[in-house]
């Protein structure tokens, strides 16, 4: 029997949290939900305890470090010790550097990295004393190879992996049983495209293939219950090949992206400038985990599966090498 674990997610009102927060729901979890939009998050609460957790809410953005601190406190309060701490907050700006404004720059930073240290320092003060929990870092394909047009979010993104190292290693010297793991997520089918920050001239989306967040939220949770997580998790082929194809050949997919990343990143619809964006003020919305590319998205990834049993893939396959040398051996 899964032992009852106490969560707090940040980005749970909407797309990937969201989906998270319902993966832990089914599990039974007890599951702190942390964004702007009160609202939202009152809905998803309702919808963990209809799936049979237990949730309780706080209003915070991620960039003020005492906001994250208090949401901490509350949900000890009213949930239990934090075992699982989920940074997944997020916010985006489509443009071209060279449009970019710093300000915009600065606000993507202090969400999307500064808002993942806050919550690790906040998860680190309760979980060091009593020599438990895990901090899970949401991370992307684009923390390791970037494309074109999200070069805020690609440099957040860097950041936390290399926030994340150093921290391990601290853990490690200070013999810590306190586990830091990053999931390297895909493209992913979430609203975040309906609210996103633009500067092209069509509606943006994510660079196919695409997956339903669900694929990425069953390996948070994964990571979460396993006795021995990994480091890293890489979630869809494309995250895979995104890697590896970084570490081989950087230079050829600086000039492949080049050509390919701007349509790659707009649908077919024209954008308008005066759409609501949720950069600097939530957008309210009755969107839940789902974006509206739903007929395209892939509700499985093998790759997600070898990434969480890899020590088993690798068995299985050393056992069938072995299995096709014996039979060439015995055919002699």
């Amino acid at each position: 029997m899964q032992q009852t674990l106490n969560v707090v997610i940040t980005g749970a009102s909407a797309g990937l949290g969201r989906a998270i927060a319902h993966e832990f729901g089914r599990a039974g979890a007890r599951v702190g939900l942390v964004s702007r939009d009160l609202s939202a998050l009152d809905a998803t609460a309702a919808e963990v305890e209809r799936l049979g957790g237990r949730a309780a809410t706080y209003a915070a953005d991620v960039s003020d470090d005492h906001a994250v601190e208090a949401a901490a406190a509350s949900f000890e309060e009213r949930l239990g010790p934090v075992d699982i701490w989920v940074n997944n907050a997020m916010v985006s700006v489509f443009s071209p550097v060279k449009e970019m404004e710093a300000a915009e720059f600065r606000r993507v930073t202090e969400v999307n990295y500064l808002g993942y240290v806050h919550g690790t320092l906040a998860a680190l003060r309760r979980m060091l004393p009593r020599n438990r929990g895990r901090i899970i870092q949401v991370g992307s394909a684009l923390a390791v190879r970037s494309i074109p047009l999200q070069s805020a979010y690609c440099a957040a993104k860097h950041a936390i992996v290399g926030f994340t190292d150093s921290l391990r290693c601290e853990l490690y010297h200070d013999n810590s049983a306190v586990k830091a793991i990053v999931v390297h997520m895909p493209a992913m089918n979430t609203p975040q495209f309906t609210w996103v920050k633009s500067r092209l001239p069509n509606l943006p989306q994510p660079v196919p293939p695409i997956y339903a967040p669900e694929v990425g939220a069953r390996v948070i949770v994964h990571a979460a219950f396993t006795s021995s997580p990994r480091r890293e998790y890489w979630v869809g082929g494309s995250t895979v090949k995104a890697i590896v194809g970084q570490k081989l050949f950087p230079g050829l997919l600086d000039f492949y992206l080049g050509k390919t990343g701007y349509k790659a990143q707009q649908r077919e619809e024209p954008d308008s400038p005066d759409r609501p964006n949720n950069v600097w003020h939530h957008v309210p919305t009755e969107l839940g985990a789902h974006g509206p590319f739903d007929p395209i998205s892939r509700p499985f990834s093998l790759e997600a599966q070898v990434s969480k049993h890899r020590g088993w893939f690798v068995f299985w396959c050393g056992l069938a090498g072995a299995a096709l040398c014996a039979r060439k051996l015995l055919a002699r």
